[in-house]
Order: structure tokens, then sequence, then C-alpha cells
């Protein structure tokens, strides 16, 4: 078997396969970003690829120190899978794209009692923006009906409470506006410079980070409400796992230390779902967090297939190829709503990695135990709402 943390300097690692899809950009960014001051550790997952300033796909460490930039502006985005009572042998696509009513404004009145409720429950202070609650935004966020294509792991599989014969819906969000304004606000006052621990700066970026991380779960969870309601089904939540944040842990050697997390998830969270584009498959696995590679990759693993294309070259690349309506269906089968002519050629599956070489790079690392793999069957963007 091969080396598959590869060791890029003596603070940085990069978890890939010698043909996984790596931008020399993001390998500088991952480098760069490891001699900021407090920094000690660096891993690039499988999906790596390269932000404004900042790798996404990314993993830091630090000691005295954080950095909100290295969080970014979506606090607390991340994936929420639900189960759903709509047998396979019901899927209607026509149907369900007709039931599928703009979910890109506002709730309605009629879901202010449970908003209300769910925010005491979350003890979210920050009620400024119930507007956008339950809205996807934009970018690679999506809600996608799924289905169990292949089950690999059976034993662990029938645990789940996952029912082979229903679709699943993955949820993608974060905390829209929210995580912007928290982010500005720090920016404004200190630019990228870190902060350190213990200050006052330090407490109120960390309050506000971790509004946005309830506020980010909640938006997941009413995205996943209302569409349901839209489809005139029911659902519960099977599990919810954030990949935008900065979290605190005790090292037995060095104390405190900072994680900071930039599209990586987290390995200590239990199963979680590992998405393509849209056009691509979805996996649920098993983190292994008892192995020495698990701390080689400093708990995290890769958040979904990563980029290959930056997004302004997409739609130069493909419009001479495909017509918008071409790319509303993939070669899997399944549909997908997006009436943004600029964002469907920008999600295209093309765009994206191969989910499969990201997950054998990180099955072949020691990373993760392969679950089950899921189909998709519908992927709603946006109705071109705002």
């Amino acid at each position: 078997m091969g080396n598959f943390i590869q060791k890029l300097s003596e603070r940085v690692r990069l978890v890939a396969s010698s043909d996984t899809w790596i931008e020399g950009k993001a390998i500088q960014q991952l480098k760069k970003t490891a001699e900021l001051e407090g920094i000690f550790e660096a891993a690039g997952m499988p999906d790596l690829h390269p932000g404004r300033g900042y790798p996404i796909g990314a993993v830091f460490t630090s000691r005295n120190k954080i950095y909100p930039a290295l969080v970014g502006n979506d606090i607390g985005c991340g994936m929420s899978l639900w189960s759903t009572n709509i047998k396979n042998q019901k899927v209607n696509l026509d149907k369900f794209e007709k039931r599928l009513v703009n979910i890109d404004t506002s709730l309605d009145d009629s879901w202010n009692q449970l908003i209300e409720q769910r925010f005491v429950e979350k003890k979210i202070q920050n009620v400024n923006y119930n507007k956008v609650l339950g809205t996807i935004g934009g970018g690679n966020h999506f809600a996608e009906l799924q289905q169990v294509d292949t089950v690999i792991h059976e034993k662990i599989f029938d645990s789940t409470a996952i029912d082979k014969k229903a679709l699943v819906l993955l949820v993608h969000s974060g905390s829209r506006g929210l995580g912007e304004r928290v982010l500005r606000h720090h920016v404004d006052q200190f630019g990228h410079q870190g902060l350190e621990v213990g200050s006052e700066s330090f407490n109120q970026y960390m309050e506000q980070h971790q509004e946005a991380i309830k506020f980010a779960e909640l938006n997941r969870e009413f995205i996943a409400r209302r569409m349901l309601n839209c489809l005139r089904s029911q659902g519960r939540c099977l599990l919810d796992v954030n990949h935008n944040l900065v979290s605190k842990y005790q090292d037995s050697q060095l104390g405190d230390i900072w994680i900071h997390r930039k599209g990586a998830t987290p390995a200590d969270k239990g199963l979680v779902m590992i998405p393509g584009s849209r056009g691509d498959y979805s996996y649920l696995v098993k983190p292994l967090i008892h192995t020495k590679e698990s701390q080689e990759s400093l708990l995290s693993l890769a958040h979904g297939a990563g980029r290959k294309w930056m997004r302004s070259e997409c739609k130069d690349r493909l419009s001479k190829r495909y017509k918008k309506s071409d790319l509303e269906r993939t070669a899997l089968g399944s549909r997908v709503i997006c009436k943004s002519k600029d964002l469907i050629y920008e999600e295209a599956p093309e765009a994206y990695k191969s989910i499969d070489s990201v997950i054998q790079a990180m099955e072949n690392a020691r990373l993760i135990k392969p679950i089950a793999r899921f189909k998709p069957v519908l992927t709603y963007k946006t109705q071109g709402g705002c």
C-alpha cells in the first residue's frame, strides 16, 4: 500500500493518492497558511482546492491564537441527513418538481410558532436573521433527495435506521448572512490577524461563532422541513455535522489546541455523509478515529468532492457542449432544479472531482470505512428567488 498521507513539510500533510486532482495553487495556500503565527500543523484533504487567500478542504491547528478568516464567512456550513417516508417505487419526478415551489424566499407566517419554539430550544438570541431561515443560499449549497444504491457494510448500515426502500434527504447549507456579518465585523477591526485566546475580542468572536453554528444547524432543519412539507411527506434528522468552524480540543501533551476547519468534516462526530457533485454519488462513511493516520489528518475528513474548475471558467467551458436544459438532467438519471443560468453551469458535475477518487484516497489512508453509496434522485438549488 502506498503512502496516502503525504508529508509536504515538517508541519504540513496532504491526504491524497498519486492520481488525486490537487491544484498547485491550493497546496501553495496550504503551506502559506501554515506559516501564520501560532499555527503548528496543517492538513489538506483530498477535496483540497484554492479559496480566497486560504484553501478549502483544509484543517489548521493552533495554540494561543485563533483565526476567524480560516473559518470563513459561512460559519457552521455543514450537512444534515434526514430519513423520509417517500418509498422508492412511488418516486414521480414530474410530480416532485411541481410540488417543490420556491423555497428561496422567507418562510410564511404559518411557521412562526415553530420558529419561535426552536429559537428558544436552541438558545439562539439573534433573531434578526429569521427572514433567511430555511433558505439554501447560493454556491455549492443544495437539498437533495437520494436513494440507497449500494450497501457496503451491512451490519453498520442496519444500525442507522435508514430504510433501503425509502428516499433520504441530504441538506448542505450554512449560516447565510449571519456568518458573513460575524466575519466582517472582526476583519474590519483586526484584518486577518489572529485573536489571542482569552482576550475580549476572542471571547466576543467565539460567542458570535457559536450563535452562527446554532443558526446554521437550525437553517438546515427548516430547509428539510419545508422541502418535506412541499412533498407532503415526513422525516427525521439522522445526523448533522458542521464543516466550517473552530473547536477546542484537549491534547494530552499540548493542552488546549484549536482546530480550524474550512470545508473539512470532523471525524469524531460519528457517521457522516460525504457528497459528490449533483451528478455523482454520495457516501455514508464511518470515520476511523483511533488510528495514527486519523491523528495525522487532524481528526478531519473531506467534506465533498471538491472543485476542479474555478466558477468563472465553467460557463465558457461548458456552454458550447450543453444547453441549460441539458444540465437539468444528469447521467445518473436524476434531475436538478436550478433556475440560475450561471449557477447551473458553475455547479455542473464536470466542475468537480470524482467523489470515488476522494473516498478511495481516505479509505486507503485508513481514515474511513465506507458504509453505503447513495444515488441522487432530485437536487434543489434555486427556483430563482432570493
